[in-house]
């Protein structure tokens, strides 16, 4: 065998700590069946290879009913230098591409709730590819903001949900609809949030539309929404922009759950809230003007309210509550919009590792700026 492969095999143990043992084994193997396809050859064969020397043998061998070895005589073709050279050229290219794929599997298991970044390589509707410059990232289809348009060449952050072993190399599997993605981002923004003085205790999403997030302090000088809107809603525009224009509300949250239920109902203003325990719901009163508000577009906002808060929200305007209205307001609209569920999907199943304890569903309340858009008319 050419000394030139020798140093190849010692050079990959090296850089790549694939043990030329290993590569000798499968180096063998793959001769053994080379052998086997030239003419004349026997049924069953061993290969031997002297590193030191670079020298290939072949015994060919006859085995008894048993399977043991009854005789065996040295078969070396003629040509098997040849051979031996373009096998140990591609053993080698694949035992590099086997080491390169457990390199990369290595660096990413266990990164599960780790925020990336990476370039569009390919877009299609079912999925995208991302570039991460050492290995790449799959995003399906389900795991990206609706609507939002992907090209080759963009630049996008991303959420590792996954990351598995397949037998063509890992699997990254990134999201950008998570909504532990949104907390990624508000993390890089606020450092309050990774020293632990001000943790999210809640995010309630619908990628691409709107999310509602629910902070905590635990410093009594430290105003949680502020720290996260940040001086002129700064802060909370860099994680806007990221999600190409998704609203992001920040509230505060609330141990007395009739607080935290209005903080989540926010922009709009709450007159009263009553709490059944048993049932895990509540009735909600709003100024006649503020119904459609509480309500939000198509519910949204009494939709996010209940995810996080984990109640079951009944929103009624102070006209309906009284009787005095000529009809029930709720006719006007449907069903699941004012009796809007609680989350089905508890926060603490988050998989994003944070300082503070689990992620749960919660409420959030507006920034003033989607306050002002909200009342008129979002």
């Amino acid at each position: 065998m050419d000394f030139a492969v020798m140093e190849a095999l010692e050079l990959l143990e090296q850089e790549r700590g694939v043990p030329v043992e290993t590569i000798l084994d499968a180096l063998a193997n793959a001769l053994v069946s080379a052998y086997k396809r030239s003419p004349g050859a026997a049924e069953e064969a061993r290969v031997v290879i002297d590193p030191n020397a670079g020298d290939i043998t072949v015994y060919a061998q006859e085995l008894n009913e048993d399977g043991d070895v009854i005789d065996e005589w040295e078969d070396t073709p003629d040509d098997f230098g040849r051979i031996a050279a373009q096998t140990a050229k591609q053993v080698i290219a694949q035992r590099l591409r086997d080491a390169k794929r457990e390199q990369v599997f290595d660096l990413y298991e266990g990164r599960e709730g780790d925020l990336i970044t990476g370039i569009v390589q390919q877009v299609d509707h079912r999925y995208a590819i991302l570039d991460l410059g050492d290995a790449e990232a799959l995003m399906p289809g389900s795991e990206r903001i609706p609507y939002e348009r992907l090209e080759r060449g963009n630049r996008v952050k991303g959420l590792i949900i996954e990351v598995r072993g397949e037998t063509k190399g890992p699997q990254i599997v990134v999201s950008r609809s998570h909504p532990d993605f949104i907390r990624k981002l508000l993390n890089l923004e606020v450092p309050e949030l990774l020293d632990g003085t001000v943790e999210i205790r809640a995010i309630a999403r619908e990628p691409g539309h709107r999310t509602k997030i629910a902070v905590a302090s635990n410093d009594p000088n430290v105003d949680p929404k502020g720290a996260c809107v940040g001086a002129r809603g700064t802060r909370v525009r860099q994680v806007v922009n990221e999600l190409r224009g998704e609203k992001v509300d920040v509230v505060q949250w609330r141990e007395d759950p009739a607080q935290f239920i209005a903080e989540a109902l926010g922009p709009a203003k709450v007159q009263e809230v009553r709490i059944d325990e048993k049932d895990k719901s509540a009735i909600v009163i709003v100024s006649d003007h503020q119904l459609s508000l509480a309500i939000g577009r198509e519910g949204q906002n009494a939709r996010l309210a209940a995810k996080l808060t984990g109640y079951r929200i009944d929103i009624r305007s102070q006209t309906d509550d009284a009787g005095g209205g000529a009809e029930d307001t709720r006719a006007h609209v449907p069903d699941k919009i004012v009796h809007a569920p609680a989350s089905e999907e508890p926060a603490s199943e988050s998989i994003a590792k944070e300082p503070g304890g689990p992620v749960e569903e919660a409420p959030a309340a507006s920034t003033e700026t989607d306050a002002t858009e909200d009342e008129a008319g979002n």
